[in-house]
């Protein structure tokens, strides 16, 4: 966005050359050059009536699996996926949350997981339980019990420091996977309130089965649940607090997902309801205009109230 490209935009020419035609690995060389360079890209976008030029600056992508910052005693850790970094990515920002503080612990941390979809299972069962002490984080069920485990959270110095700091995590449309493991053990856990919209639903586990010299064939073998044993598979998570951003005019009724549940060949799945209702995945560039994480840190400080927040561990 702050390039001025959306998302479901259509790179149609790089520099005045057709893409059509033109191999992967050719426009990724042709994206790529010296640092503060400029590259003029043709874009289509839907709604819009002619292709248009976008100049953009070469500069270096850091490669962050958490980004972090510090908004009025609020610590703010976005996670954009599940990769091998992303426990020692959230603890690195808890870390740099605190010293920021002068060694002061916040008020509140926000974890946001808007349109993360997903990733390594055992870093999202790590990242879950860097927020809690005990209790299950994520059950997984097949036909048979070698395909069927649990997942529990262990004491550590990390879940301990930050015990009593309050928890919200952000989720939307665009949630999925690994981002939802995480989201429901800690909401069923009543360690965390969620705000913004329902999840996609894929709570599927993937097995790789070989084939040996002819290759190898990924099959579906078991379910995702949530410690309350919810099933996560098309039905999604759906947050404590449903907050809406303001979505701009040239992109409503294109910001939303239809989910797991409405997708082909899907397994299991909710009711009629559930896979036509469809989520947000709109996040705005600009912080100032993002209601969902402006929200979130108001109800940290008081300054908006919700019987949800702070969650009753005896509910």
């Amino acid at each position: 966005p702050r390039a001025g490209l959306l998302a479901n935009d259509y790179i149609v020419k790089l520099d005045g050359s057709p893409v059509m035609g033109m191999s992967m690995d050719d426009a990724i060389s042709r994206m790529r050059g010296i640092v503060g360079t400029n590259i003029t890209v043709t874009v289509v976008r839907e709604g819009v009536g002619d292709p248009f030029d976008v100049t953009l600056k070469r500069d270096f992508i850091p490669l962050r699996a958490v980004r972090w910052f510090v908004d009025k005693d609020v610590g703010v850790m976005r996670l954009d996926q599940f990769s091998e970094q992303a426990f020692s990515g959230i603890k690195d920002a808890i870390n740099g949350i605190i010293k920021e503080r002068d060694g002061k612990l916040p008020k509140g941390l926000i974890l946001d997981l808007r349109n993360n979809p997903g990733g390594l299972v055992d870093q999202a069962v790590m990242v879950a339980d860097a927020f809690l002490s005990r209790g299950a984080i994520v059950l997984t069920r097949g036909r048979t019990a070698q395909e069927s485990a649990r997942y529990d959270a262990q004491p550590d110095e990390l879940d301990r420091l930050i015990a009593k700091v309050p928890l919200i995590v952000l989720i939307n449309g665009g949630s999925a996977s690994a981002s939802e493991i995480v989201a429901g053990a800690l909401q069923d856990q009543k360690r965390a309130v969620l705000v913004g919209t329902r999840s996609f639903g894929k709570g599927s586990v993937q097995s790789i089965i070989s084939l040996g010299a002819n290759g190898a064939m990924r099959i579906t073998t078991a379910r995702y649940y949530t410690p309350s044993n919810r099933s996560i598979q098309a039905s999604g998570i759906q947050p404590d607090i449903k907050i809406l951003e303001n979505v701009p005019r040239e992109l409503q009724g294109r910001d939303e997902i239809i989910g797991e549940a409405a997708l082909a060949g899907q397994i299991g799945g909710g009711s009629q309801k559930e896979a036509t209702s469809g989520s947000s995945i709109y996040v705005p560039a600009d912080r100032s205009l993002d209601t969902q994480l402006n929200y979130a840190i108001d109800l940290i400080l008081g300054k908006e109230t919700n019987p949800a927040f702070p969650p009753d561990p005896n509910k």
